[in-house]
C-alpha cells in the first residue's frame, strides 16, 4: 500500500527511525558490506522501497537509482535482478524514468531482457516499457530488441507474465501484429 506523511507518522510512531534516515542506513550498509549475500537482502529491500512514490525524493537524494543501475553490472544475477527491480518499481514515475535514460540505464535494462532470471526479464520488460519515451525511442526500439520483446510476446506457453507484459510493450510502442 502506498504510504502518505500521516500514515508514516503512524507507522514509525514516536521512537521509530525516520523513512529518510533508514533509507539512508540501509545505502550505508550496503556500501559497507562485503557479504554478497548481505548486498543481495538489501538492494531488495530498497527496491521493495522503490515501489512506493513516497519514497521517490528520499532514493533521487541518497542516488538509489544510480545504486541500482550500478548492481545491474554485478556478476551476481540477485545483484542484477534486484538492480533492474528497483529500475522498474520506481520508472513508473516520469522523473526517475529521465534520471535512468540520463544516466546510460538503457542498454543495461536491454541487457537484462536476456538474462536467464524469470524475475530480471519481467523487470527489464516493464522497465522498457516506463523509460521508452519519444526523446529515446530509436535507442530502446534497436530491431533486435523489439524482435525479442515480439518473441516473448508470442511465447504464452512458456511465460505467461512475459507474454503479457511484452504485449503490453507493443501496444503502447508500435504498431504490431
Amino acid at each position: 500500500m502506498f504510504t502518505n506523511d500521516q500514515r508514516q507518522q503512524e507507522r514509525t510512531g514516536k521512537y521509530g527511525t525516520p523513512r529518510l534516515q533508514y533509507l539512508q542506513e540501509l545505502v550505508i550498509q550496503f556500501q559497507n558490506t562485503s557479504d554478497d549475500e548481505t548486498k543481495e537482502k538489501i538492494l531488495g529491500n530498497l527496491a521493495n522501497f522503490a515501489y512506493d512514490p513516497y519514497n521517490y525524493n528520499f532514493l533521487h537524494q541518497l542516488n538509489v537509482l544510480e545504486l541500482f543501475m550500478d548492481c545491474m553490472t554485478e556478476p551476481s544475477e540477485k545483484l542484477v535482478e534486484f538492480g533492474v527491480g528497483g529500475i522498474c518499481n520506481s520508472c513508473a514515475d516520469p522523473a526517475n524514468a529521465a534520471i535512468v535514460t540520463e544516466c546510460g540505464g538503457i542498454p543495461l535494462i536491454i541487457q537484462c531482457l536476456s538474462s536467464p532470471v524469470r524475475n530480471t526479464v519481467n523487470s527489464a520488460i516493464g522497465a522498457l516499457y516506463y523509460v521508452c519515451n519519444d526523446s529515446n525511442k530509436e535507442e530502446v526500439l534497436k530491431p533486435e530488441v523489439v524482435d525479442l520483446i515480439k518473441r516473448y510476446a508470442a511465447a504464452e506457453e512458456v511465460s505467461v507474465s512475459f507474454s503479457n507484459l511484452a504485449k503490453a510493450f507493443l501496444d503502447k510502442h508500435l504498431s504490431w501484429n
